[in-house]
C-alpha cells in the first residue's frame, strides 16, 4: 500500500510551502525589526565670532578727450587715495596700487563713434589688512577723497565695500565639531529615553555642513559685507538602540 495517495501528496506540498512561507516571514520580520533598531540623528552647533582679515579695493574713475589727461588724473587719484589709506593708520605693506586701465572708445570694433569722451580709465587701490575695525572706520570716511575729486566707483569687481574674512576658521572648527557631537548625543538620549529604549553605541558619524554666515540673521553663505560671522556646524550620527 503507497503511503500516500494521489490525493493526499499535493495537500501535503502544500502545507509544507505554508510552513517554510511562515518561517521565512517570520526571519524577515525578525531581519526588519533588528535593522530599523537604529536612530539617525542631527547634531547642531553655532558660535558667533569676529572676521580677522579685509580686504577693500577703492576704485575709481576719469574720462576725457586727451590720452595723457586721463593717464595724469588716474595717476593722481591713485597717489591721493594712498595718501588718505596713510592718514588713517595703514602701513605700504597694506597698500596695493593697480595697474591703470585706459581705454580708447573709438579704437573699439564695437559700439558708438559719438561718444562724450574718447577715452575712460579706471584705476584702484587694494587694502588687505587685519586690522578689520580700522577698515570699517575707513571706508565710512571717504569723504575727504570726494572732496579732492576723485570719482570714487562701487560698481564691479574693482571696488565697493570691503569684504570680511575669517582666516582663523580652522582654530575653531574642532570645538565645534566636539559640540555638535554634545548636542546629537542629549537628543539621542532623550528619544530614546522617551521611546522606552536603551541608547547604543555611535555607528556612524558624518562630519556633515560647515557654513560661514553673516551676523545680519540671513541663512545663506557669508557675502563678506559683515564684520560679524556666524559659524554653524550641522553634523549627522547614526547610533544603535538596544
Amino acid at each position: 500500500m503507497a503511503l500516500f495517495s494521489e490525493k493526499t501528496f499535493p495537500a501535503i506540498l502544500i502545507a509544507v510551502g505554508l510552513v517554510v512561507a511562515g518561517w521565512s516571514v517570520g526571519e524577515g520580520l525578525k531581519s526588519f525589526r533588528q535593522a530599523d533598531r537604529f536612530l539617525t540623528i542631527k547634531g547642531l552647533a553655532e558660535q558667533d565670532v569676529k572676521s580677522d582679515f579685509a580686504i577693500w579695493i577703492l576704485s575709481f574713475r576719469r574720462a576725457a578727450n586727451n590720452y595723457d589727461e586721463v593717464r595724469r588724473q588716474l595717476t593722481d587719484d591713485r597717489e591721493a587715495v594712498v595718501s588718505f589709506l596713510l592718514s588713517q593708520g595703514f602701513s605700504l605693506a597694506d597698500i596695493e596700487r593697480r595697474p591703470l586701465q585706459i581705454t580708447d572708445l573709438l579704437a573699439r570694433d564695437f559700439g558708438q563713434q559719438d561718444v562724450a569722451f574718447r577715452y575712460t580709465g579706471q584705476a584702484a587701490v587694494t587694502v588687505r589688512s587685519m586690522d578689520v575695525d580700522a577698515v570699517a572706520k575707513a571706508a565710512t570716511s571717504i569723504d575727504p577723497l570726494i572732496q579732492q575729486g576723485v570719482q570714487m566707483s562701487q560698481e564691479g569687481p574693482m571696488g565697493g565695500s570691503p569684504r570680511y574674512l575669517l582666516r582663523g576658521f580652522n582654530d575653531i572648527k574642532p570645538v565645534l565639531l566636539e559640540q555638535a557631537v554634545r548636542n546629537a548625543a542629549e537628543q539621542a538620549q532623550k528619544f530614546a529615553a522617551d521611546a522606552g529604549a536603551h541608547l547604543g553605541d555611535l555607528r556612524r558619524a558624518n562630519q556633515g555642513s560647515i557654513q560661514i554666515l553673516d551676523d545680519d540673521g540671513g541663512d545663506g553663505y557669508s557675502s563678506g559685507q559683515t564684520i560679524g560671522k556666524r559659524l554653524r556646524v550641522v553634523s549627522t550620527f547614526v547610533y544603535s538602540l538596544d
